[in-house]
């Protein structure tokens, strides 16, 4: 038994499993976990796959110790998305976090996960995350100056996360955030033309918003092509020169995959992608 994911009409990635542990559709989308025989259990979310345990360590640091080590004093976050908890999971490592607001739109997902991936979800139960059902887009759209952070950490630009992508929304993180806040973001792979699009696209409409935008990587193995951008943004701390290693070093995290000096190496981007940057701009 296999689960196959088309990278596009002519590449497929497959994965050989154990069994299904569920299969459900929900108000918004269809959600599996199933147990393989090489990455532990995997979340598929119509059809695509969300993570595997074996290596989602690398995307939740990534898109949660890059901010932080800009500015590790952080008290007060939003996560849009993020049902499967992995990056609930890395925050909760900071005592200086006072607040995380979690908004996800479907929450079979978090069920699902509590259930079968507490790897990633067992910190859900933290006193200082609060969980909220609904829709990203509309919950902060009437915010104003009250996050530090903020990590959209969705799906890619369809169904439930389409408007997680757009200028609008965009907008709307700037004005939610504080004076010197962060909106951190997964904006797909720089390999496969659909992906290149989708980053090309997100990077544009924020650039145009806000006066930091930068974009970095990683390197996640069961993600189209291995090769993963997100994108960092500020209304003033750049991610290179702000970066306050020491202070980050001294709270004594352990950690996987992040450390700060490849947190400098991820903004080093390929030629062939800061090309493709530059071109969708």
């Amino acid at each position: 038994m296999w689960f196959t994911e088309h990278f596009t009409p002519n590449v497929k990635f497959s994965i050989k499993i154990k069994e299904e542990l569920v299969n459900l559709k929900s108000e918004y989308q269809t959600i599996a976990v199933y147990e393989s025989e090489d990455f532990g259990r995997i979340l598929v979310i119509d059809g695509f796959l969300m993570l595997t345990e074996k290596d989602e360590f690398i995307y939740h640091e990534m898109i949660t110790h890059v901010p932080m080590a800009v500015n590790p004093r952080i008290k007060d976050v939003l996560v849009i998305g993020a049902g499967d908890g992995g990056t609930v999971r890395e925050l909760i490592r900071y005592p200086s976090i006072e607040r995380i607001d979690m908004v996800e739109i479907d929450e079979k997902v978090v069920e699902v996960c509590r259930r079968y991936i507490p790897q990633t979800a067992g910190k859900l139960d933290d006193p200082r995350v609060r969980l909220l059902f609904m829709d990203g887009v509309k919950f902060v759209a009437d915010k104003e100056s009250e996050y530090d952070l903020i990590i959209v950490d969705s799906t890619d630009p369809f169904g439930p996360g389409e408007g997680l992508f757009s200028s609008a929304f965009y907008a709307d993180c700037h004005r939610a955030l504080k004076g010197q806040g962060i909106l951190v973001n997964q904006i797909g792979g720089p390999y496969y033309a659909s992906d290149i699009q989708a980053a090309q696209s997100a990077y544009r409409k924020i650039k145009r918003i806000f006066p930091v935008a930068r974009v970095y990587q990683a390197h996640i193995p069961t993600y189209a092509s291995g090769h993963w951008l997100f994108g960092f943004a500020s209304k003033g701390l750049d991610p290179v020169r702000d970066l306050r290693a020491d202070e980050w070093n001294r709270l004594g995290l352990q950690t996987q995959y992040y450390n700060t000096s490849l947190h400098l190496g991820s903004f080093a981007l390929p030629n062939y992608v800061e090309q493709l940057l530059k071109e969708g701009e």
